[in-house]
């Protein structure tokens, strides 16, 4: 943690960004990613104090600067007041200023105001505003909003924690350094209130600690070190000479015990990147002398390698997963009372290992059985240790854990600013601090969970702890991976259970497997140091029955069984019927098991001091019962060998059993051998060998218990540990009354505020009483009651007001408007609807005045009066009444025109139909017709809208010529239609721009019909195959078609003079009658048929004729 500005140690003129850029010729230059293009986004977070803190740092953050990232502001807000925080804000910077929207776009030289009763998360650049999910005096929207911040811009993310109470901030100040970001706090010293500043820093995670108009400064330069290149070049890491990051490794190592130089490179260059544009440092090996001149550089460096970002239940469909898959797996295959091991690695703050064991609780609680719960929490941080042991988490935990589960397993405090964890989840815990890379792990484990650490680690440390995870689990055991990590090459070693969610089970270990040596558990060997021992091949391991069979030929020809360190049996070779048996109960391949009465003991005994002491145990002369009856065995075991050329197998060993002859037992060298002949001596030393392998039992059996006695006395100093903790929680719980003053802190926000505003508020008010003055529109508001509150002067020229009559009700004032006496029922009806009114009121003097009432509304949109305005409109008033006659002149001259006059404003719409319009649309009125779209209410369609609405749009844009002949159908009101020939014209303003069209149409509807009926006369007989004849009533023939040539010509007839004498009959005939008839004529072979039709309106008869003559053949 950096107070103030860095000090010595620093370039004087850091000129450029701290990016570990290229040194001269003697560096080594490797490449590594640049920052995510973007800006920086920095997130405020205050509280009570917070605005003097605001506009101190506002004030000396120049315009400029500001251009390169972008501000999001953060307070607790009472959420009944709206908050004046941005118009205070804007007096101290030119910075746009936005009180933020859902949905806004982050912008770089902005600054974004949380608004009240909001939560507030930055999401893909944007700003979404949500319902506050915790009650009022519980909300932590400063953690909220930096979390979503750490997430969506990871090292981009920058926060500001000023004055305030309580620890709001602290957990997603945590999240946002866990990301790369940096973090800045102020000075507590020169806070109102200290709680928020001072809880952020003792997590030891500060980057700065500075007054807040220092904060600008320091923030600029940091910028401009981390990310003024925008694109980083390639990386020079150190000086070749010096190898400087292995140097660095070996600092951190000797300072912290904690050997790193196994993590990815990527991973300790950009920590160290982001450490040296803290301190304004340009080259590495400026750097690295940096921190040899100043020690304490390596721890803050320290604890930036550790951040990690935990929280409950992380990836809940991984946990969900978990919960389904693997945790009935660990009960369903252990029998009641049994221990159930999980161990946690890098558990961090302890969130994780929490999670794991509510899960565990909750299935627990399904069965009938009693099981011995254990989770083995442990990480590299001393800090994060202790602050999981104290099992205590703030308040917006709740956002990861369902309300179920919250009211279940934690306890709330009396000010619901955190909670604590269940004793009954506690208790299923141990926390311990262990560096996987030197320490050894726990054993005989059921699930090991190791999520987002190995992806910190190169491969080759990747690859020796997964090995490790294989030896510490059971048979059978689960290993629980973080989403990005796999087990590589080890699947002989894990089979997947759920590959998406990376959950594997332990394989049965194969002959040969290779488990790491705790051994090897110590810090690395420097440079020099003798080569660790390469690993077997595949070609350098023997199977079981090679190894068995050649240790058992080089030494014994007896029976022999080859066992694992727990006593599981690999390979049998020869007959051990007389020393093994398979036990009552589940099957099993376990020697201590099987091992008959009088062997098992001494067995058990012997395989201890194998395993420990890695070199042969011999027990003589055992008596093992089998079969009824005893028989004497000479037990061996030794550690197995391979040859000379073969590394030796891991954790193997060779059980010899040898059956005594049937000739007396070679006594103990301690007997005479003078009374080692009778059969009680005999008994004697078989009695005393008996006896010396008890003690042996007895003496290996002491050394397990002080093993366990020093396991149990470093439970008891966990306990006590605990016991310690609880009573420092007690000591904190005094310190939660700050938390009491969350609401206080919110008004004296508040308070701050109304100061400010109240002073502008007091010259606003002078404002207005001048603009009132000033702008001579007569004005009166009146309350609820409809009493006068206020008046400008221009009012007392329509109304007798004075001064005095402010509180009087307005009915009792007398006003100077004639004819108008509604004033009290229009000011009613306008409370009542909440809506405006306007009329026009006339003064006894003449003048006209408009006046409006409308609702008189506050700033929180409450109605508390109404307003009535009067302004002079008597000029206008005399030009309307000038446009009205004139109107009325013109409308007489338009409606005397008998065609059709019809005027259309842009979008269409009839503005003027003169009354032969109407009449012929079979409209009464031009009210009826006016502002309906005449296209759609007075053409057919779908022609009006398709081939006559394209004109009119041609004819407003100028592209169709004046005065142009259109002919169309217009729709009556009764459904029939009418052709209209028009004559259209635009209608232009001063400028010339179109601003309807005229047009003036004549009905053609007759003209056309009668048109119609000539052509169809002239065209129809022509075309007509058949004769066709039109004789006057007295039988002349005035007409014929072509196809009655023939017919005439043999009858010597023609048109002009009379008839053939059948046709002139029937003529006459049909003329009289009025009647249709049929006419048959034969012609030479030809037979027609006619069909006689009269016209007596016209004077005249057709005859249509068909020739029948084939018809007739047929028939006959």
């Amino acid at each position: 943690m950096t107070r103030k500005k860095p000090s010595a140690g620093q370039p004087d003129q850091p000129a450029k960004p701290a990016t570990l850029s290229p040194e001269p010729a003697e560096e080594t230059t490797v490449s590594a990613p640049g920052p995510a293009k973007g800006f920086p986004i920095v997130g405020i977070g205050a509280s009570a104090g917070g605005l003097a803190a605001f506009e101190a740092f506002f004030s000396t953050l120049p315009a400029e600067a500001g251009n390169e990232m972008a501000f999001v502001l953060v307070q607790h807000l009472s959420p009944d007041h709206k908050s004046l925080l941005s118009d205070l804000l804007r007096r101290h910077t030119r910075m746009q200023i936005h009180e933020v929207e859902d949905g806004m776009q982050v912008q770089p030289g902005r600054a974004y105001i949380i608004p009240p009763n909001r939560d507030m998360a930055l999401i893909g650049g944007g700003l979404q505003l949500l319902e506050p999910s915790s009650p009022r005096g519980q909300r932590l929207p400063i953690d909220f909003f930096f979390r979503s911040l750490a997430q969506d811009q990871h090292e981009r993310a920058i926060c500001i924690v000023l004055s305030g109470t309580g620890s709001d901030g602290t957990l997603g100040m945590r999240a946002i350094k866990g990301e790369g970001g940096m973090v800045m706090v102020q000075e507590p010293d020169s806070t109102e209130y200290d709680g928020m500043p001072r809880n952020a820093i003792a997590t030891g995670l500060v980057d700065y600690v500075l007054p807040p108009d220092e904060m600008a400064a320091q923030l600029i330069a940091y910028v401009a070190h981390a990310f003024g290149k925008g694109e980083r070049l390639p990386i020079a890491l150190f000086p070749k000479a010096e190898d400087g990051l292995k140097k660095l490794c070996v600092l951190l190592r000797d300072r912290t015990g904690h050997d790193f130089s196994q993590y990815k490179e990527n991973t300790l260059v950009r920590r160290i990147e982001r450490r040296m544009a803290l301190h304004q440092i340009e080259r590495p090996g400026d750097y690295l002398r940096f921190v040899q001149q100043k020690p304490g550089e390596l721890d803050a460096l320290f604890r930036d390698l550790l951040i990690g970002v935990t929280n409950f239940f992380r990836d809940p469909e991984a946990f969900a997963a978990l919960e389904q898959r693997i945790i009935p797996r660990l009960f369903a295959v252990r029998p009641s009372g049994a221990p159930i091991r999980v161990w946690v690695c890098g558990c961090s703050t302890g969130e994780e290992a929490y999670s794991i064991a509510i899960l565990l609780q909750e299935y627990l609680e399904t069965l009938r059985q009693a099981f011995k719960v254990q989770v083995f929490a442990t990480d590299i941080d001393p800090l994060a240790i202790e602050r999981a042991r104290s099992g205590i988490y703030p308040a917006s935990i709740a956002a990861d854990i369902s309300p179920e589960r919250l009211a279940r397993f934690f306890v709330q405090d009396a000010n619901g600013g955190s909670y604590r964890i269940q004793k009954t989840i506690r208790d299923l815990l141990v926390f311990s601090e262990q560096d996987l890379v030197k320490d050894p792990p726990f054993s005989r484990l059921d699930l090991i969970s190791c999520r987002n650490l190995l992806i910190y680690m190169n491969g080759d440390l990747q690859k020796r702890l997964i090995p490790l995870f294989h030896y510490a689990l059971n048979p059978g055991g689960s290993l629980f991976l973080g989403t990005s990590e796999t087990i590589g090459e080890f699947s002989s070693l894990f089979s997947a259970l759920d590959r998406k969610w990376k959950l594997y089970r332990r394989q049965v270990e194969t002959p040969g497997t290779a488990y790491p040596s705790l051994g090897h558990y110590a810090p690395p060997p420097l440079q020099g140091s003798a080569p660790s021992p390469r690993p077997m091949s595949a070609n350098d391991r023997l199977n079981p029955r090679e190894l068995t069979e050649q240790t058992l030929l080089e030494h014994y020809a007896q029976a022999g069984v080859l066992i694992n360190g727990r006593g599981d049996i690999l390979y049998i070779h020869g007959r051990t019927g007389q020393y093994l048996e398979p036990a009552a109960g589940n099957a099993g391949m376990n020697i201590l098991g099987m091992a008959r009465e009088g062997l098992r003991r001494d067995l058990s005994s012997a395989l201890h001091r194998v395993v420990t002491l890695k070199t042969p145990v011999r027990c003589p002369g055992l008596r093992v019962r089998t079969n009824g009856c005893h028989i004497s065995a000479d037990l061996v075991l030794r550690p197995l060998t391979a040859g000379p050329d073969k590394a030796p197998p891991a954790d193997l060993y060779l059980v010899i059993l040898e059956t005594r002859a049937d000739e007396p037992e070679r006594p103990s060298p301690d007997i005479p051998e003078a009374e080692a002949h009778s059969d009680s001596d005999r008994r004697i030393a078989a009695l005393e060998l008996e006896l010396k392998s008890k003690e042996e039992y007895l003496q290996s059996t002491l050394e397990e218990m002080e093993t366990s006695n020093e396991e149990l006395k470093s439970t008891n100093e966990e306990m006590q540990s605990v016991n310690e903790e609880l009573q420092s929680t007690n000591e904190e719980l005094e310190t939660s009354k700050e938390e009491l003053q969350s609401v206080n802190e919110e008004l004296a926000t508040v308070n701050a505020e109304l100061q400010t505003k109240l002073t502008d508020l007091s010259r606003a008010n002078n404002d207005m009483n001048n603009l009132m003055a000033g702008t001579g529109v007569a004005s009166l508001f009146v309350d609820l009651q409809l009493r006068i509150t206020r008046f400008t002067p221009a009012a007392t020229q329509i109304i007798n007001l004075i001064p005095t009559d402010v509180g009087r009700p307005v009915g009792h004032i007398v006003s100077n408007l004639e004819g108008y006496d509604r004033l009290i029922e229009d000011l009613r009806t306008v409370l009542d609807n909440l809506s405006s009114l306007e009329t026009e009121v006339r003064t006894k003097q003449g003048a006209w005045y408009l006046m409006r009432i409308r609702p008189y509304r506050t700033l929180e949109n409450v109605i508390e009066g109404a307003v009535i305005t009067f302004m002079e409109i008597t000029e206008r008033k005399r030009m309307d009444q000038a446009l009205q006659r004139a109107s009325a002149l013109n409308q007489q001259y338009l409606d005397t025109v008998q065609t059709i006059m019809v005027a259309l404003n842009p979008e269409g719409r009839i503005a003027m139909i003169n009354r032969r319009g109407c009449e012929l649309l079979g409209y009464r009125e031009e009210e009826d017709l006016r502002g309906r779209n005449w296209f759609q209410t007075c053409l057919p369609q779908p022609e009006g809208m398709e081939r006559v609405y394209p004109v009119f749009q041609r004819l407003m844009e100028g592209d169709l010529e004046t005065g142009e002949y259109v002919e169309n159908p217009v729709l009556c009101r009764d459904g029939s239609q009418r052709l209209i020939a028009w004559h259209n014209a635009p209608l232009l303003d001063g400028e010339g721009v179109a601003i309807g069209t005229l047009s003036s149409g004549q009905d053609v509807t007759d003209f056309r019909r009668v048109r119609e009926e000539a052509d169809d006369l002239a065209r129809f007989p022509a075309e007509n195959p058949n004769p066709v004849l039109r004789l006057y009533g007295n039988g002349q023939l005035f007409y014929a078609n072509p196809a009655s040539e023939a017919l005439l010509r043999d009858w010597d007839s023609a048109v002009g003079g009379p008839a053939p004498e059948p046709l002139r009959a029937a003529a006459i005939e049909a003329s009289a009658s009025g009647g249709i008839g049929t006419l048959e004529l034969e012609q030479g072979d030809t037979c027609y048929v006619f069909s006689v039709v009269p016209v007596p309106s016209r004077g005249y008869v057709n005859f249509y004729g068909m020739d029948i003559s084939q018809y007739r053949r047929r028939k006959a």
